[in-house]
């Protein structure tokens, strides 16, 4: 290539570059759609919201269709918003307004506000659905913020018919939130779809009793919100590179008599890793009955074009592959692979709920007392979400409603929105704490339990406390806080869920070093999903909302890039699924022992493994067993015994003429363990011995995990 030639392509990186930057801040029109579970998620008011910050950052924002319900607050929103004025049509002898879209188009705003997508126009309407009238904006170069409830979405209807009790007419195709630029998920508890319901915000005071009824039943909200957050989860799966996508792949061979025990095992570890299950079966298979057990296993069956093969394994998009022990899985676990894989015996049937292990065992059972306050966390991807903001608003309903309500603790980052929320909340003053020449700014803990008041806002979970502090993080001092009896609201970024560091690192090749324990969720009474798009999130970035000038283009360049945030964003709203279900994770196994030599490159597949255990809530070995005349660094293997320590394992340091051999004889010395062994780092090649993985199967090992060996990028996630 000559000069000229690469500086073409380089001034063609930078037009695309900037092309990109320019999209990402409202340059094209674009259409954001708001999907809630039910009615009074506070959709309208979203949407007047962002027309009032539209029109204050200078675009012409206008009201083409909403029902403010002659809610006195929405009407406040909505007074200095311009309007469409509606299409009169007349029904049988009736008066009736619609949206007009004709006049919209020819008013040529920048953006049109349109709830109720899932509307069926009025006849001599030019769409006969109102989500085609966004569309058809959309084209005519306008922007749309529209808003629809889940049970009108197609794929979600059936499901809502049944939990509803009655049918839903109006429907909205998947393809049309497919072509959305942005869909973000309104996520409301049922416990707050209940106080709007009673202050006469939904629905008319004589009809609250029938929706109560009806489809305000805990049972259908929690119905609705399910698929809520499963639309979402299977719209935001990130399109990256294959071994980080979350994404787990079975893979059946046509002559298996009973896969059933394979696939359970597959997606307890799948769940563990917070992995979506893909089956591939072979031609030939039974596609019925492996569709019941998929449909069961929450699985998709695709059917693979041939029996498995050895290239097979480059070409699944999945980062973590189980294959039942066979030839194919030995060759499998000779070569490089760049993703993680699971070699299971075809007769291993054992899945169990282990008993609870966590550093919160104690706080869980306190749950169960009388008195004990209730947690609510809000959780977001990342910093930037909205979730301090969405804290305070519920700290402003509660206390309209008669709580005595305090802020505790809350980080505005600076934000003048989420300052402004503070107006009206009586706000805890700051523990002031010296260590050396600092002075820290902390929760003040026992004067908030001293104050008792009925609900605290605390904000940022996994905070670590400054040097002296009472408790070593702020978790610590919220559980203190439950225990005296006080309610809390709090905000948590999945990524500081200490057990998804794996997932988190294996999708943003990031390492997050301030975590807390994932049990919070469990312990939690409520756990609201705070979403965001990544669009949004790069945004807010851009305009200073989340960090100073200074930290921005670096963080548009790492942690911020989008591929990232959608991970992180897909991440958020399984852990809400999982905490909203409280399904306790299966385990295939009761005991993970982790083969390792005693070199610095094994060292990071404790870490690794710890997380694994921790998700499945089983016991953790690591064992370094080497042949009698190897050398090795005393060094090495004391910090080998300090990292298994700090992460709660057991150390065995053996010598062995046979390694693979005893390795499977100390993985048998008790049931139930399966063994995981760092894959090789290349192919080998004769005269070169197997790996390591390999050896382990010729000496009788009836089931495998070789972990992908993954280089770290260190970078420190402070919580927000």
């Amino acid at each position: 290539m000559n000069r000229h030639d690469s500086t073409h392509d380089e001034d063609m990186r930078r037009r695309a570059a900037a092309q990109s930057a320019l999209e990402e801040v409202g340059s094209r029109a674009r259409l954001l759609v708001y999907i809630a579970s039910a009615p009074g998620a506070g959709k309208t008011r979203r949407l007047l919201d962002d027309a009032q910050r539209a029109r204050t950052a200078g675009r012409n924002a206008m009201i083409g269709w909403v029902e403010t319900k002659d809610r006195p607050d929405l009407d406040r929103l909505a007074a200095d918003i311009p309007r469409i004025p509606p299409r009169m049509v007349t029904v049988g002898g009736e008066q009736f307004a619609e949206f007009d879209l004709e006049a919209a188009i020819a008013a040529k705003p920048d953006v049109v506000v349109l709830d109720e997508l899932a509307h069926d126009n009025l006849a001599g309407s030019s769409n006969a659905k109102r989500w085609q009238d966004a569309l058809t904006l959309r084209e005519h170069g306008i922007s749309v913020m529209g808003a629809f409830n889940i049970a009108h979405l197609e794929t979600a209807a059936p499901v809502a018919e049944a939990a509803l009790g009655y049918p839903v007419r109006e429907i909205v195709p998947l393809s049309f939130l497919k072509s959305a630029d942005e869909v973000i998920a309104l996520d409301v508890s049922p416990e707050l779809l209940e106080r709007r319901l009673h202050s006469g915000k939904i629905v008319r005071d004589e009809d609250v009793g029938r929706a109560l009824a009806g489809s305000f039943k805990p049972q259908t909200l929690y119905v609705l919100r399910q698929l809520l957050l499963r639309t979402i989860d299977e719209l935001t799966i990130p399109a990256i590179s294959a071994d980080a996508v979350s994404t787990a792949a079975a893979i059946l061979p046509l002559r298996f008599a009973d896969p059933l025990p394979f696939l359970r095992r597959t997606a307890a570890i799948a769940s563990a890793l917070d992995l979506g299950l893909e089956i591939y079966c072979a031609p030939g298979a039974s596609m019925d009955v492996l569709s019941a057990m998929g449909h069961d296993l929450d699985a998709e069956v695709l059917q693979a074009p041939h029996e498995p093969r050895d290239e097979d394994i480059d070409r699944v998009r999945a980062s973590l592959v189980a294959v039942p022990l066979s030839k194919l899985a030995s060759r499998w676990a000779n070569r490089r692979i760049d993703r993680d894989l699971f070699i299971a015996g075809p007769g291993q049937t054992f899945l169990s709920q282990p008993p609870l292990s966590s550093q919160l065992s104690g706080a869980l059972g306190d749950r169960l007392r009388i008195g004990y306050g209730k947690l609510t966390v809000y959780l977001g991807a990342v910093a930037g979400s909205g979730k301090t903001y969405a804290m305070l608003d519920r700290g402003h309903v509660l206390k309209a409603e008669g709580a005595d309500v305090v802020a505790g603790f809350i980080e505005t980052h600076g934000r003048k929105e989420t300052a402004a929320m503070l107006e009206g909340l009586e706000v805890l003053p700051r523990k002031r704490i010296v260590s050396g020449t600092i002075t820290y700014e902390e929760f003040d803990r026992e004067a908030l339990i001293a104050r008792r008041p009925k609900v605290a806002l605390i904000d940022e979970l996994a905070h670590t406390n400054a040097p002296g502090s009472r408790a070593a993080k702020r978790y610590e001092d919220v559980l203190a806080i439950l225990r005296a009896g006080i309610d809390v609201i709090t905000t948590l970024n999945v990524q500081h869920l200490e057990a998804l560091g794996d997932a988190v690192f294996r999708l943003t090749g990031t390492v997050v070093r301030e975590t807390l324990p994932d049990g919070i969720l469990a312990l939690a009474d409520e756990v609201i999903l705070i979403d965001v798009t990544p669009e949004t999130l790069r945004e807010r970035l851009r305009a200073g909302k989340i960090y100073p000038p200074e930290r921005i283009e670096a963080a548009l360049s790492n942690f911020f890039r989008t591929d990232n945030l959608r991970a992180l964003r897909e991440l958020a709203v399984r852990e809400a699924m999982r905490a909203k279900d409280r399904e306790r994770v299966s385990a295939p196994f009761e005991r993970l022992l982790l083969a390792v030599a005693a070199r610095k490159s094994d060292l990071p597949m404790i870490a690794r493994c710890s997380k694994i255990a921790v998700r499945l809530g089983v016991d953790f070995v690591v064992a370094n067993v080497s042949p009698p005349d190897e050398k090795q660094d005393p060094g090495v293997v004391a910090a080998f015994a300090a990292q298994t320590q700090r992460a709660g394992g057991t150390w065995i340091n053996e010598r062995h003429a046979d390694v693979p051999k005893r390795i499977l004889e100390i993985a048998r010395s008790q049931s139930e363990t399966t063994v995981a062994v760092g894959g090789t780092v290349r192919t080998p090649r004769w005269p070169q011995p197997n790996s390591f993985a390999r050896r382990l199967l010729d000496a009788g090992a009836r089931e495998l995990i070789v972990l992908a060996r993954r280089h770290e990028h260190i970078e420190t996630i402070e919580a927000d």
